[in-house]
Formats: C-alpha cells, structure tokens, sequence
C-alpha cells in the first residue's frame, strides 16, 4: 500500500494557490482540467516530496475546484492536513504577516494550527525537537476552531 494524495474541495483557486504556494511553500506539480466534468485538479508537493511526486505522483495534496459553484460544509470527519517546518515561529510569523489566523499559535515551540481559504485545517509541525516557547507566542490565546 502506498499513500498518494488527499483531496480538498476549494471555491477560488488563486486564493488557495496564495495560500497553500506562496505562504506555505508547497509548489504545483501538475494541473488537468476536464472540460466534460467542469472541474480542475491541481496537484501539490511539498518541497522535500517533490522528486517523489515527479516520480510517484505522492505523495501530494490534491486540490479539487469544480467550476459550477457550490456550498462546502467543513464536516467534522475530516480532521487536518499537517506539515513539518524548519522553523515554526519564522512560519508563523510569515504567514500572520500575510494575514492568516494562527488559530493555535505555538506556545510549545512545536505545533501550532491555521485555517486555509476554504476553512480546511492546516497543522504545522517543528521539524526535530520543539523550539524554547518564546513570545509573542507564548501568550497568545486560540482563535476559533482549530
């Protein structure tokens, strides 16, 4: 059994693309539009599976956009999309700067929570041991759902 991709329904692709390449720094490795089904699949790498994803086509985050509009209810039964950063506060401060929500901001120097365009939940991780919990952080509340 291999892991190859988890699919996210999203209602503005230039605003997901922002989000999830220039904020988060996953890259676009590959794009299919089906005129017949009226939607695009755009498919995302991280950048240490990005050979992988060349090679494998996984594993990826694969964002579905169906170009008739539709409502998207954020159900429970989905959990969260989680990433490894090098440096959870320099990610969170990046990404605060560009006006993302740290819904749980990383007191403990090694996870913290965010929301992307379409309410889908993203779980940053401290790539090897958590960093020494410094301020801002530290006393920062949680904002919303997470």
């Amino acid at each position: 059994m291999q892991y190859l991709h988890t699919m996210v329904r999203v209602n503005d692709i230039d605003k997901s693309l922002h989000f999830y390449c220039d904020l988060l720094g996953l890259s676009e490795v590959r794009r299919l539009e089906n005129d017949k089904g009226r939607f695009t699949l755009i498919f995302l790498a991280a950048p240490e599976d990005e050979a992988s994803s060349k090679d494998h086509k996984a594993p990826e985050l694969e964002l579905t956009y169906n170009w008739d509009p539709e409502e998207y209810d954020s159900g429970r039964n989905f959990g969260h999309l989680a990433y490894r950063v090098d440096d959870i506060y320099a990610t969170c401060k990046h990404l605060m700067d560009n006006g993302v929500t740290i819904n749980r901001p990383p007191r403990d120097g090694h996870m913290a929570f965010v929301k992307s365009p379409d309410g889908i939940s993203i779980e940053l991780l401290q790539k090897g041991e958590a960093q020494e919990p410094q301020e801002p952080w530290v006393s920062m509340e949680n904002t919303g759902s997470w």
